[in-house]
């Protein structure tokens, strides 16, 4: 027989997400759960936050969780608590969830784009190709560059078009 579920089906969860987010005013939110666990991300007053939570999570706290779909009930029953603070006056909820703003994995520039001279990704291919003929214009061997940095100049060019063309 197979591991006993702690929590109810995850579509009774489904719903009461929908309930909590009501209550505490987030109009449009996003979740998934799968096998190992979950994620709930919402806007509120345009910052974005998300909570994650997962089986392997829950046991390094001590916490025997063996489905994706229960990690997703405590998460739900987690904001549900939220809610009744935010009810109850206890805390603002921006204020409560200040610290647990969702920021997105920095972007790691790849070493061409930084060759180019990019402190940031570009635009796009318009941006590579403008960039390459005002570098080529100091590198080139006829303008008193060397054929080494000219060829390190297209080379990385053409890694930064093909980056675009993903």
């Amino acid at each position: 027989m197979g591991a006993k579920k702690q929590y109810g089906d995850s579509d009774s969860y489904e719903r009461k997400l929908e309930r909590v987010m009501e209550r505490i005013g987030v109009k449009e939110f996003t979740y998934n759960f799968d096998r190992f666990g979950c994620w709930v991300e919402f806007r509120y007053q345009n910052e974005l936050y998300r909570f994650e939570h997962s089986i392997d999570k829950a046991k390094a706290k001590g916490i025997n969780l063996r489905y994706g779909s229960d990690a997703f009930a405590q998460v739900v029953l987690a904001l549900e608590d939220l809610a009744r603070m935010v009810e109850r006056g206890i805390y603002e909820l921006g204020t409560w969830v200040a610290g647990m703003k969702f920021l997105p994995p920095p972007v790691e520039i790849p070493n061409f784009i930084r060759f180019l001279g990019f402190e940031q990704i570009p635009n796009g291919q318009e941006d590579i190709k403008e960039r390459f003929r005002q570098l080529a214009k100091t590198m080139h061997p006829d303008v008193g560059g060397t054929e080494e940095d000219f060829i390190k100049l297209k080379d990385a060019s053409e890694k930064a078009m093909k980056y675009f063309e993903r």
